[in-house]
C-alpha cells in the first residue's frame, strides 16, 4: 500500500518514503521470468507462457515504482541527502553489472585458455589422447570434442560486418548522448532532445541488426545455443548484453519523454545522469565483447 508522504522542506531531514509493495514485486516477477526461461530451454510447453507473463509483471513494477518515484520528486520531498542516497544506489548497481558480465567473460577466457587447450592436448597430452584423440583445438570453436552430440557451427560471420557496424553505432550513440547532456546543461532544449532521439534510433538500429546476426548464425552458419561451448558463449554474451540494450533504450525513451516535458534542469536531473552512467556501461560492454570474443 503507498501513502502519500509528508512533504518535508528542511534540507536536513532525511526523506523516508512509505512502504512500497514494488520491489518485492520486481524480484517475484523476475524470478517466474527465469523460471520460465528455464523451461523454455527445456521444452516444456509452459515455459514461453512464463516468460512472457513475467516480461509483463517486470514491466509493470518497474513502471508503477518509478512513476512513484518521479512523482515524489515532482513534489520536492527530496534533499541533498536523498540525491546522494540515490548516486550511491546507481553506482552499486552498475558494480553489481560489472561483476555479472565479469563472470560471463570469466568463462570466455577459461574456455579459450584452459578448457580448449587441455583437451587439445596443448597443456597435457595424455588428456587429449585417452579422451578425444581426433580433437583439434581452434577458437572459434567449430568442431567440438563430440561433435556427434553437439555439432558444432559450419561458419561464423564476418565480424567487419555487422560486429563492426554494430560497434559503430554503440559508440556513435555514446557521442550523441554526451551532446545530449550538453545541451541539457546549457539549457539549450533544442540540442537535449534531439540527442536523446539520435540516441534512441542508434540503440533501436543496433538491435535490429543484432536480430539480423541471430537470424544468420541459426539460418546460414548452424549456429545455435546447442552448438557447443562457442555456440552457448555467442548467445549469453551477446544475448545478456542485447537484453541490457533493450532496458538501456527503454530508459532513454522515458528521459526523452520528460525532456518534452520539462522535467529537467541543469541543477536537478539525476534520472538522466544516472541513465547515461547506465549507457555509457553498456558501450564498454560491448568494446570488450567485440575485442576479445569477435576479434581476438
Amino acid at each position: 500500500m503507498n501513502v502519500q508522504p509528508k512533504k518535508h522542506t528542511s534540507n536536513n531531514q532525511y526523506f523516508v518514503p512509505q512502504p512500497s509493495v514494488w520491489p518485492i514485486s520486481l524480484c517475484a516477477s523476475i524470478i517466474l521470468f527465469f523460471i520460465g526461461a528455464a523451461n523454455w530451454l527445456h521444452y516444456h510447453w509452459f515455459g514461453p507462457y512464463l516468460l512472457y507473463l513475467g516480461l509483463l509483471c517486470i514491466l509493470g513494477a518497474m513502471c508503477a515504482w518509478f512513476t512513484n518515484v518521479i512523482r515524489e520528486n515532482k513534489a520536492s520531498n527530496y534533499n541533498t541527502q536523498v540525491g546522494y542516497s540515490f548516486r550511491w544506489g546507481m553506482i552499486w548497481f552498475i558494480f553489481s553489472e560489472v561483476l555479472f558480465f565479469a563472470s560471463f567473460f570469466g568463462a570466455l577466457f577459461y574456455t579459450r585458455a584452459f578448457s580448449v587447450p587441455e583437451l587439445s592436448g596443448a597443456i597435457r597430452p595424455l588428456t587429449h589422447i585417452l579422451l578425444w584423440p581426433d580433437f583439434t583445438g581452434g577458437w572459434p570453436l567449430l568442431h567440438n570434442p563430440d561433435n556427434r552430440q553437439f555439432l558444432g557451427a559450419n561458419s561464423v560471420g564476418n565480424i567487419w560486418r555487422i560486429p563492426a557496424l554494430n560497434t559503430l553505432l554503440l559508440l556513435s550513440s555514446g557521442v550523441t548522448l554526451t551532446i545530449a547532456h550538453w545541451g541539457l546543461c546549457l539549457k539549450r532544449r533544442a540540442v537535449l532532445i534531439c540527442g536523446l532521439f539520435f540516441t534512441i534510433l542508434l540503440g533501436a538500429t543496433f538491435l535490429g541488426c543484432q536480430a539480423s546476426e541471430y537470424y544468420a548464425a541459426y539460418q546460414q552458419h548452424g549456429l545455435t545455443l546447442n552448438a557447443g561451448s562457442y555456440g552457448s558463449l555467442f548467445f549469453l554474451l551477446t544475448g545478456f548484453h542485447g537484453a541490457h540494450v533493450t532496458i538501456g533504450s527503454t530508459m532513454l525513451i522515458v528521459m526523452l519523454i520528460r525532456s518534452i516535458q520539462g522535467d529537467f534542469s541543469p541543477e536537478n536531473h539525476f534520472a538522466f545522469s544516472a541513465t547515461a552512467w547506465y549507457w555509457h556501461f553498456v558501450d564498454v560492454v560491448w568494446l570488450m565483447l567485440f575485442i576479445f570474443f569477435y576479434w581476438i
